[in-house]
């Protein structure tokens, strides 16, 4: 199994990680009612108490049935009722039909998650395999992605509340003008993508490798609000010359007028936020558009959407600090020039996304984490203000396909050097 890790150090840290991890979903579920976190508001939104109960089930599947002796599932259904999409290890209930489980409830869903944390608590207090010690580090960062997909969820399923409720109160800026933008110039040439350091790196960041860049320039900061009403006032979302023809068959078929969440109040726009409706911040960084809704403005600025490998080849010279998930804030904060690259909005690439030369998924079901989901998506880069700071790095890559607005999705504006 790989040479034993025995070090108290790093039982310790592991032991610590995971306590400081499975607490912050808690925190996460505890503004919600037992019935804001059974709805289901879309067939890609999954209930909160979902999520919850499915990050324990990983912790369950993968390493307390296999490496903990003596262990026993807390229920015989929970292994059909809170698989995702492993088909490897059997049956699952169909996605699009979670919100109709009303039980287990809220009250046994927390009975299945300390089930699962005192049993890790035992096995991390033993020598742990490297294997093991690594699958317990994916479960501690998949079970991150899904605190970030929980608070996206919510969102869109208080959006759909007509009395508009706020998730928390967040704090907001007062609205100011649209920042001047920057550009940094690459030179291009050979750049090194992919990640290649010690530590954790999910299977599709890697392998390391090189790929030729032309010149090119990256703009310094996130498109903002006020640029998006720009667009709009120039009937950017009414112009099919600006649009790749499935987005412009999707925004029409879908009615989109503006980026998810905003509506207009007489003559001002807002915008539904976790912690309720706001006016829109010009300042601020546009967020919930598609990659459909990137492309065209990008097209209408004369620019472009940068390519993963250019913005990985940019954002690798800074170290990864911006606005993260905060439980005061939970939204894009105004940018200013030359601010990060990284958090506030999840940034559109023009990657497909596709496997790097090399990729060999990992054996067993655990493979089917990324490798089964490379094709039509589209890349994203840099965090957003729902992912947690110790989780994104400049080689992450998130997808979602080209129609998804309900993610914390924005651009960074590209063009030719």
């Amino acid at each position: 199994m790989g040479d034993l890790i025995t070090t108290t150090d790093r039982s310790t840290r592991l032991a610590s990680r995971y306590r400081q991890v499975r607490d912050l979903t808690e925190t996460l579920a505890a503004p919600l009612s037992p019935e804001d976190q059974t709805v289901q508001s879309m067939p890609d939104v999954s209930p909160t108490k979902w999520h919850r109960a499915h990050t324990s089930w990983f912790f369950e599947t993968f390493l307390l049935e296999s490496e903990l002796s003596g262990y026993r599932p807390f229920h015989p259904a929970y292994a059909y009722l809170f698989n995702s999409y492993y088909e490897g290890v059997g049956a699952r209930y169909p996605r699009p039909r979670r919100g109709v489980v009303s039980r287990p409830g809220v009250a046994e869903v927390a009975q299945y998650r300390r089930h699962v944390d005192e049993a890790m608590a035992r096995l991390l207090q033993g020598p742990l395999a490297r294997d093991v010690s690594n699958l317990v580090e994916l479960g501690l960062h998949h079970e991150q992605q899904h605190q970030e997909l929980l608070l996206m969820d919510i969102k869109h399923v208080l959006s759909c509340n007509p009395l508009q409720p706020a998730y928390t109160t967040v704090k907001m800026d007062a609205p100011r003008s649209s920042p001047s933008t920057g550009w940094i110039e690459h030179d291009g040439g050979l750049a090194e993508v992919g990640f290649g350091d010690d530590g954790f790196a999910f299977d599709n960041e890697v392998p390391r490798h090189t790929t030729h860049l032309e010149p090119f320039a990256l703009a310094d900061r996130p498109v903002t609000c006020g640029e998006w009403l720009a667009f709009m006032d120039d009937d950017g979302y009414g112009r099919p010359d600006l649009w790749l023809s499935d987005g412009w068959a999707t925004a029409q078929a879908e009615g989109w007028e503006a980026p998810l969440y905003w509506f207009k109040v007489v003559d001002d726009w807002w915008l539904f936020t976790l912690g309720g409706p706001q006016l829109v911040d010009p300042a601020e960084p546009v967020c919930h558009v598609s990659y459909y809704e990137a492309d065209a403005f990008a097209r209408w600025a004369g620019a472009r959407l940068p390519t993963e490998a250019e913005w990985e080849a940019v954002a690798s010279d800074h170290v990864p600090e911006g606005n993260f998930l905060d439980l005061s804030i939970l939204h894009p904060r105004p940018t200013t020039q030359g601010a990060s690259l990284f958090g506030n909005v999840w940034q559109w690439t023009s990657s497909s996304y596709s496997p790097y030369p090399g990729f060999r998924p990992a054996p067993g079901a655990v493979g089917e984490y990324n490798g089964k989901f490379m094709v039509n998506q589209y890349v994203l880069r840099g965090g957003s203000c729902v992912t947690s700071s110790d989780h994104i790095r400049a080689t992450y890559r998130n997808f979602f396909p080209p129609s998804a607005r309900w993610p914390f999705t924005g651009l960074v504006l590209a063009r030719d050097g």
